[in-house]
């Protein structure tokens, strides 16, 4: 394709996005299949380009200010990710110019706003809990892209085989859990036999972990409350080698209608996905005081996921975050219905803001006495390196810039 036609794709590509009305992959797989005739390297350019876009977008909108011509052009030239000769046969009268001076602009001169990239409420919040400093690395490390993370199907195959077989994609082991491969870069892993025989899943380490926390055992009734596509499911059923009864519990069914090719690579027959009214449903009182081990991976703000989704950031609010406490602690206390004696209950998020995780935490705790707190690290020892490293006080606290992986909150409680 012509670049100029290209840049104009590229045009209206983030005029849609920036509305912010759906999800970016969603906006952008849609335009993908509206524009077919594009090839791998045109699509990987158009993508990389907004979410680049989507990461610096205080950034962008400043330098753009000096420009000519339509906003959104101006945003995807300053943004470009694609081939720089594509970018050059792009360019209009004076473009170069322009993007010359944008380029040579000192960005460490530039406001605090427009170097970390994130609205006042989340910045305000996040230097409350973690002081100066140590937020300018967290912001730091959310301007980049996540690597990629892999979970190696144990119950199939041993994650000494799978580096040996991947060395030349340059894979290494995770550094904290103990089924976990890093690729830098986004290979096409669809087509890779391991892939295929269920050998390997997409999951990022954090997410490992929270199965880890859960550490579900051969013959037990266990549930994923909020199983959506499965990717905590699998690392579970895995776990319980096959074994006893795994319920997925989701409302939605189209997130569980995914689940089922990628359990059918798994191997795994130990899987029952259930798709739920509410988290009152009955299929799921007929469970109460039966099963051993519930993980709660709750809705939230995804806060933690913003290398891999930056417009997260610009889609959430405090308005959206305070509306999701109430559903969160509402299906954590309908969850925490099904353990029996003895059991354990994990409450999960993928968010960095206090109201969503220790605010929930204590709420339930207070209101639910026969439920006594774990030690993570105690939990987590036998199979986990360097343990103590991703543990806050009594809960399992990750964030990108300490642990290299999405930020992820859970607490583990024993039902007495």
């Amino acid at each position: 394709m012509h670049p100029k036609a290209l840049m104009t794709l590229c045009t209206g590509l983030l005029q849609r996005v920036l509305t912010f009305d759906h999800p970016a992959d969603r906006v952008v797989s849609a335009f993908f299949q509206e524009n077919r005739a594009l090839g791998s390297r045109e699509r990987g350019a158009l993508a990389e380009t907004t979410y680049a876009l989507l990461r610096q977008r205080l950034l962008f909108q400043n330098l753009a200010q000096s420009g000519k011509g339509p906003m959104e052009r101006r945003l995807a030239l300053l943004a470009w990710r694609g081939e720089p000769r594509t970018l050059e046969a792009a360019l209009e009268d004076g473009e170069r110019e322009w993007l010359a001076r944008c380029a040579s602009v000192d960005r460490s001169s530039l406001p605090a706003k427009l170097r970390h990239n994130l609205p006042d409420w989340l910045a305000d919040g996040l230097k409350s809990q973690l002081g100066e400093a140590e937020f300018e690395d967290l912001a730091a490390s959310l301007l980049e892209p996540a690597p990629l993370d892999l979970r190696v199907n144990t119950l199939t195959t041993k994650r000494e085989s799978v580096l040996a077989e991947l060395a030349e994609f340059g894979a290494v082991p995770t550094p904290f859990s103990p089924w976990g491969l890093r690729l830098q870069g986004k290979p096409n892993i669809n087509h890779w036999p391991l892939f295929k025989n269920g050998s390997l899943e997409v999951q990022d380490e954090g997410s490992q972990l929270l199965a880890l926390l859960l550490d579900a055992k051969r013959g037990e009734m266990v549930a994923d409350f909020c199983a959506g596509a499965g990717g905590k499911t699998l690392a579970l059923g895995a776990a319980m080698r096959n074994t006893g009864r795994l319920y997925a519990f989701d409302i939605s069914g189209h997130r569980l209608d995914a689940l089922r090719p990628r359990l059918a690579r798994s191997g795994l027959s130990n899987v029952y996905p259930i798709q739920i009214a509410h988290e009152r449903d009955e299929r799921v009182k007929r469970l109460r005081g039966k099963l051993d081990r519930v993980l709660v991976d709750a809705p939230c703000s995804g806060l933690g996921t913003l290398r891999r989704n930056p417009d997260m950031k610009w889609r959430q609010s405090p308005q959206t975050v305070a509306a999701l406490v109430p559903q969160q602690q509402a299906i954590l206390a309908s969850a925490a219905k099904l353990l029996k004696p003895g059991g354990r209950l994990v409450y999960a998020t993928c968010s960095l803001l206090t109201a969503e995780n220790e605010g929930v935490a204590a709420t339930f705790e207070a209101a639910n006495p026969d439920f006594e707190r774990l030690n993570p690290v105690e939990l987590l020892q036998a199979n986990v390196s360097r343990a103590a490293e991703l543990v806050t006080g009594q809960a399992l606290r990750l964030w990108p810039h300490r642990h290299a992986c999405d930020g992820f909150f859970a607490v583990a409680w024993q039902k007495r």
